[in-house]
């Protein structure tokens, strides 16, 4: 053999191996893009998941707050005017930091 025929059969050696590099990169990436897809949706559905349950428990919270027991309406009133006030004063403590 040559020097320009070993150059050459070296030259092709590399770019038979620079072409299964590239092949196995190509595979590894198709991969992670498949996990990341799945990862996305996973964080998706869980993201949906919290925003419901945060949801029941604000629904639960409130109807707890406002729950008449054993009738006793006079008791439910006085939770919602407790309520109004510190809603008030929450509003005016903004309108005054505003100003």
């Amino acid at each position: 053999m040559t020097a320009n025929e070993k150059t050459i059969a070296m030259f092709e050696t590399r770019v038979r191996q620079l072409i299964l590099r590239f092949q196995q990169l190509e595979k590894e990436n198709r991969q992670l893009n498949s996990e990341l897809k799945k990862s996305e949706q996973a964080i998706k559905s869980l993201k949906a998941q919290l925003d419901q349950q945060q949801s029941d428990y604000q629904s639960l919270k409130m109807a707890k707050m406002i729950e008449v027991t054993d009738g006793d309406l006079t008791e439910a009133k006085n939770r919602l005017s407790r309520l109004i006030r510190d809603v008030n004063k929450c509003i005016a403590i903004l309108s005054d930091e505003n100003q």
